[in-house]
């Protein structure tokens, strides 16, 4: 037992060592705005820009470890960094990094990119880009994008199925994890959201087997389940019927003057003897042979992709591109590895080092918070009250 522990031991230590780090930020030094470059959208102004503001948040589990925060409303925010050097995926590929709505965003997006390298100064929604992950809110919609670009198709492919983001104000860890056997998994505070096969989860490839457009359902197919009952037929006289007939209980009023009314006709009330429009008993239909299903072929213009998993290709820049029309967003501990593993250990050192102290604080401060929204509204409503007595007091001395 010892001896499989060792070796298992000596895995993860491998692992580690194995492990390559394509970008790691934790914004706890001054200097980070020497890495990180600020730009502005073509077309926009640096007015219409907002500013990242360093700083530990409101609440936090340590006042010296700090991020970065949207901190004006109504802006777009441009953000890179480059990578040391540019990556070509070859195996799994982790992105995972933290965001903190601290404004309870309502309208805006907390989303990260991948991307070849670019110009810097003016990196904005039109720059392309490889891989968009991260949560996304307006309105109704509170989603995380999981955005790949797929050069065959030259289109950026959102997943098929949506995934829902955290909307409270605490730090939460997304991880996107892409495996070398083509298939995906996104966390959430290491909570597993989503999992499967990237060609299914994103319009990568095109269908392997389409409808033959040779063939075509038989003009003498029947698809109708049940017919009307041929040996019934509608009773005679059944349209004879009406609908209402006059009340045979009304009579006409003592006072009623024909000369002067007109002549009294009886009130009208639904007739017991109507049953509605005739319809004829359906039963099942004897030449029945369910529904028509299109034959398929193999499509001819189907083409595999054996390197579906490689969706990061001379990856050399991450960043962000951001509308908020409220800001207060913060972004901490960003990596970008090939390796779970990695993220994990990265996350337990920082993100859940600092998880429950955040928590505590956010709870204290929200507690405080209710407390002095009480005090004024009871200071508030006291001062009402007073001002009604002394009017009151003022009416009674005139008298």
């Amino acid at each position: 037992m010892a001896g499989m522990k060792s070796v298992i031991l000596a895995l993860a230590l491998l692992a580690g060592v194995d492990a390559k780090v394509y970008f790691k930020e934790q914004f706890n030094d001054e200097k980070w705005e020497s890495r990180w470059v600020a730009s502005t959208f073509p077309g926009k102004s640096a007015s219409d820009m907002g500013a990242f503001e360093w700083t530990a948040g409101e609440w936090y589990g340590d006042e010296n470890d700090k991020g970065i925060k949207t901190s004006q409303d109504a802006k777009h925010y441009g953000l890179s960094a480059m990578m040391d050097k540019s990556f070509t995926q070859k195996k799994d590929l982790v992105i995972q990094y933290t965001v903190k709505h601290e404004q309870k965003l309502d309208c805006g997006g907390a989303y990260i990119k991948i991307a070849s390298k670019a110009d810097q100064k003016s990196f904005s929604g039109d720059t392309p880009y490889q891989i968009m992950f991260g949560p996304d809110m307006c309105g109704s919609t509170k989603r995380t994008h999981v955005i790949f670009n797929y050069p065959a198709k030259d289109e950026n492919l959102e997943a098929k199925s949506e995934i829902k983001c955290e909307t409270d104000q605490k730090s939460h860890l997304y991880t996107l994890h892409i495996k070398a056997d083509a298939s995906y998994e996104v966390f959430i505070d290491e909570e597993s959201k989503q999992t499967g096969k990237l060609e299914e989860g994103w319009d990568f490839l095109l269908p392997k087997e389409i409808k033959d457009p040779k063939e075509s359902k038989p003009e003498d197919w029947v698809d109708a389940k049940k017919i009307a009952d041929p040996e019934e037929a509608k009773p005679e006289g059944y349209d004879d019927i009406p609908a209402q007939i006059e009340d045979p209980e009304a009579e006409m009023p003592d006072d009623w003057d024909e000369e002067d009314d007109g002549e009294w006709e009886p009130p009208m009330i639904s007739n017991p003897d109507y049953k509605g429009e005739w319809k004829p008993t359906m039963i099942d239909n004897p030449d029945y042979k369910g529904p028509w299903e299109h034959p398929l072929i193999a499509n001819p213009d189907f083409k595999d992709d054996k390197n579906l998993f490689q969706r990061c290709k001379d990856c050399a820049m991450i960043g962000f591109e951001l509308w908020q029309v409220k800001s207060g967003t913060m972004f901490d501990d960003i990596i970008v590895t090939d390796s779970l593993d990695e993220a994990k250990a990265f996350a337990k050192e920082t993100f859940f080092a600092k998880k429950d102290a955040e928590s505590e604080m956010f709870d204290n401060v929200e507690e405080e918070r209710k407390a002095a929204e009480k005090a004024e509204r009871e200071a508030a409503k006291a001062a009402k009250d007073a001002e009604e007595e002394d009017e009151e007091e003022e009416e009674h001395d005139e008298l």
